[in-house]
């Protein structure tokens, strides 16, 4: 589990396919060496994935095997060597929960329709997949490339965030473009809701 609160933004080393549509990604991070174990996993722009292996060269780098699956339905099969993601670590009992409960399971990719950029913010309008735009609600919560966001105006499919300093410029979120697609994960209680609604 983790909670949408970036803590560091990694830089794709390197992209290796491997055998049976897996592809091995080497990670820069400044996370410390000795805290990075194999089987770990770690929230890469919202995917989660499995550290297996770990070294130090200029900076901290650990690796992670990304299956074809994922590689379709997220922005990691957009990624190459140079790219920036956001970077977050699990939760562990204790830790201040500063964003909401968020799986690291995305469930698509929403496209930034239009970005206004404000004194010091940013708002932007995104469109959401057709079978989970319903799960995101006004003043709810969603996570898009691994940052808790909350969502301010919702129409149809589409959506609205504003994004604050703070978050600008600790996280990759300043760099988004209108046309750009972004991995999206809807907030589990809002999926919860809507099933125990279901007719049986």
């Amino acid at each position: 589990m983790f909670t949408g609160i970036v803590t560091d933004i990694g830089e794709i080393l390197s992209v290796h396919p491997r055998a049976e549509g897996l592809s091995r990604l080497k990670i820069a991070c400044s996370y410390p060496r000795a805290s990075i174990v194999d089987g770990a996993s770690i929230a890469c722009s919202g995917v989660c994935l499995t550290v297996v292996g770990a070294g130090q060269e200029d900076r901290t780098w650990f690796a992670a095997d990304a299956a074809a699956e994922t590689m379709a339905i997220t922005t990691v099969g957009t990624w190459r060597a140079g790219s920036r993601i956001n970077l977050e670590r699990p939760l562990r009992i204790g830790d201040e929960l500063g964003g909401h409960v968020v799986a690291g399971h995305v469930d698509g990719m929403a496209q930034i329709l239009k970005r206004d950029d404000l004194p010091d913010m940013a708002r932007f309008t995104l469109r959401a997949p057709r079978a989970v735009s319903k799960f995101i609600a006004a003043k709810g919560s969603v996570v898009l490339d691994g940052c808790s966001l909350t969502v301010n105006e919702v129409s149809g499919d589409d959506f609205t965030v504003l994004i604050i300093p703070h978050t600008l410029a600790v996280t990759t979120l300043s760099g988004w473009q209108q046309g750009q697609n972004v991995n999206l994960e809807v907030d589990l209680m809002a999926r919860y809701a809507a099933r125990l609604m279901e007719p049986r």
